[in-house]
């Protein structure tokens, strides 16, 4: 053995005595294993331990942390060592979510508004046109293909790249809620670019070919307003199924309101369009969209906050909270307005607005609620439970 060494006991008492003087061990009187069996430390008649039994290291549980004491027992129930564990917390490993909450940004919940608002604006239009209503067959026909302009472009914004919307048409999944939703899309869109365009039918010139496209264009418009509004209805409620389609809590529990809430609130901004764009004289239909949008809305949003019991929770707190309490302040004042303002151009116009602005505060209100009860575990872990719980007490 080299002389001058330090003994390796020693040097093991020295390092245990530097972590007991930061705080990281406390020495404590157990008893401690040595070779070939044998204990040292109280004995059977009681003796007292050896120096190095009270010297012994033992984890200290952070202060901060309540423990929770329990006994393992040993053969025959008898008392054994008593272990201190931390309570268990909504977390998985390492601190993460359970779930992995969206990444979708703002410009899916514009696009939920968008596709709503095009959806809404065709029915409208188709009401105009059927009812002899021109300003309100126009004001709906150009609506809804800016709508949708709109919609391509926040969605393709969040795909990224142009090309994937391109690739997600070659193929026809009917299970798939994104799939049926990128073909409504597509059927939608030229025939509402369609009718709008055969709304600027009567500037062109009378001869040529001019004139012959502006004697076609009326009726190929009529064919593309009444085709646009018979695939509305899907437009309009598809971006619900596919929320509810998602394994984030709050918007898989609501799948049967969140398609009635999204038809309403599609109905709520074609009529808040109406109101704004129509004279008095031709805002009956959209008057009557109004309530019928509305009634749907307010009880579709209502449901979501009382029925899901701990799931509604996301939907009454924080942003989420705000933005559907002031979306039913706003789709009831709309509504008083409509009916209020049937000769007040004025009124009409502040009844649409508001109208318009509640159906914003829907959309985004849902969005923001589904994102909080992904981040926070608890809406994960609780629901599971409470299943298992009713699944054991069916058996």
């Amino acid at each position: 053995m080299t002389t001058g060494r330090i003994p390796v006991g020693e040097r093991f008492r020295g390092f245990r005595a530097r972590l007991a003087a930061d705080g990281v061990f406390r020495p404590q009187r157990s008893s401690v294993r040595l070779g070939h069996g044998s204990k040292v430390g109280a004995g059977p008649a009681g003796a007292p331990a050896s120096a190095d039994a009270a010297d012994a290291p033992v984890v200290v549980p952070p202060r901060d942390v309540p423990p929770v004491a329990r006994r393992r027992r040993g053969r025959g129930g008898r008392g054994g060592e008593e272990l201190r564990v931390p309570e268990a917390e909504f977390t998985s490993y390492y601190g993460r979510p359970i779930l992995k909450a969206p990444v979708w940004r703002w410009d899916i919940a514009a696009y939920l508004f968008t596709g709503g608002l095009a959806a809404g604006s065709s029915l409208l239009a188709a009401g105009g046109q059927l009812t002899g209503r021109p300003a309100l067959r126009r004001a709906g026909r150009l609506t809804a293909l800016g709508a949708v302009t709109a919609s391509a472009y926040f969605l393709v914004n969040d795909l990224g790249r142009p090309a994937r919307f391109h690739h997600m048409l070659r193929v026809a999944k009917p299970t798939s809620p994104m799939s049926v939703g990128t073909w409504i899309l597509t059927a939608y869109g030229p025939a509402a670019g369609l009718a709008a365009v055969a709304e600027g039918a009567r500037l062109l010139p009378e001869r040529g070919v001019s004139g012959l496209a502006r004697r076609l264009l009326p009726p190929a418009g009529q064919v593309a307003g009444l085709a646009a509004a018979a695939v509305a209805p899907a437009l309009a409620t598809y971006t619900g199924v596919l929320l509810a389609g998602t394994a984030v809590p709050s918007w898989h529990e609501a799948y049967p309101e969140l398609p009635t809430i999204f038809a309403g609130s599609a109905l709520a901004s074609g009529a808040g369009v109406g109101l704004l764009a129509a004279p008095c004289a031709q805002a009956g239909p959209a008057r009557r969209m109004a309530v019928a949008g509305a009634a749907l809305e307010l009880w579709g949003a209502h449901s979501v906050e009382t029925r899901l019991g701990l799931l509604s929770e996301p939907y009454r707190l924080g942003t989420a909270g705000r933005l559907l309490r002031a979306g039913r302040l706003l789709t009831a004042a709309g509504v008083v307005g409509a009916l209020a303002g049937r000769r007040s151009r004025v009124v009409s116009a502040l009844a649409g607005t508001a109208l318009l602005a509640a159906s914003v505060a829907t959309r985004f209100g849902i969005f923001h609620g589904g994102v909080a009860s992904a981040r926070d575990p608890k809406y994960t872990v609780l629901p599971q439970r409470e299943r298992i719980r009713r699944r054991s007490e069916q058996v």
